[in-house]
Order: C-alpha cells, then sequence, then structure tokens
C-alpha cells in the first residue's frame, strides 16, 4: 500500500521520526504521520499552515507499507464526542500512546480530523518491523500558485 507524507525538503530523503506530540501522540512518541493520499497529505499540511508556505522548500514522500503488514486501527465510531478538535489532542494521545508503548504493530491505521472519511497512517519508527516500510520516492510539490494566496 503507498501513503504520503508532506514535509520539508531538509527530512525528505528518511523518514525520521523526531518524537514532536500530534493528535494521536505525546512528545516523545517517535512516529511519522502519512496519509492515503497525496491529496490528503496536502491537505492536513495546508491546515497546519493555514493556506501559506508551500514552495520550493516542500516535498511529497511516496511512502510503501508491506501489503501483508498487520496494523492496528482506531475507527470514529470509537472515539469520543470532540476528538477531531484542534486546540485539543486529550481524546486521542492515549489512544495513540497506547498503541506505540503496547508496540504490538509498527502501523496505526486513524481517520483523518480533517477529513473523517478519509485515513492517516501512524508509524513507530521504534517498532520491529518498522524498518519494512520504505521511502520509495520524494517528489516536488508544487500546488496552485493561489493556494499561497489563501
Amino acid at each position: 500500500m503507498l501513503v504520503y507524507r508532506i514535509t520539508f525538503k531538509t527530512f525528505s530523503n528518511a523518514l525520521l521520526a523526531p518524537g514532536l506530540a500530534g493528535r494521536w501522540n505525546s512528545a516523545g512518541h517517535k512516529v511519522i504521520y502519512a496519509a492515503q493520499s497525496i491529496e490528503l497529505a496536502f491537505l492536513e499540511s495546508m491546515i497546519r499552515r493555514k493556506g501559506v508556505g508551500f514552495n520550493a522548500d516542500f516535498r511529497t514522500m511516496i511512502i510503501e507499507i508491506p501489503d501483508k503488514m498487520k496494523m492496528d486501527e482506531i475507527n470514529e465510531n470509537d472515539l469520543e464526542k470532540g476528538w477531531r478538535d484542534f486546540r485539543d489532542y486529550s481524546k486521542c494521545q492515549p489512544l495513540g500512546n497506547d498503541w506505540y508503548d503496547r508496540a504490538e504493530t509498527a502501523v496505526l491505521k486513524v481517520p483523518s480530523a480533517v477529513l473523517p472519511h478519509a485515513f492517516n497512517y501512524v508509524f513507530n519508527s521504534m517498532h520491529s518491523n518498522y524498518k519494512s516500510i520504505k521511502l520509495l520516492k520524494v517528489i516536488d510539490l508544487v500546488p496552485d500558485q493561489r493556494i499561497e494566496d489563501f
């Protein structure tokens, strides 16, 4: 399965996890986020940047998760009301942290808070199967100039 990640050019040559906090992890949990499509990866990134900052400094990473790799999944139906709140990750982080700490799988499939019918994938970079996830290719990110004008 192919998944996608938008990142700064500087960080696009390897799948490195800095350990920063995100919706599905607390600080110190070394995870990487990817999306089911380039479009979703772009939208997730655009939301954080408020529509600015997409220029020659960004790349799209094309990542392969082996088809037979087991993964855990969190379903939207199992989440508390308000889980999509961008100011409060307290409903999601404990679930992601629990998955990370149990270390049963290298990948967690989660609903996108931006488009809940779509999915993101969280990679546990400390899991023994993580090395099976491959960065296949890095391509330029070249959005329409009008996006910069938001």
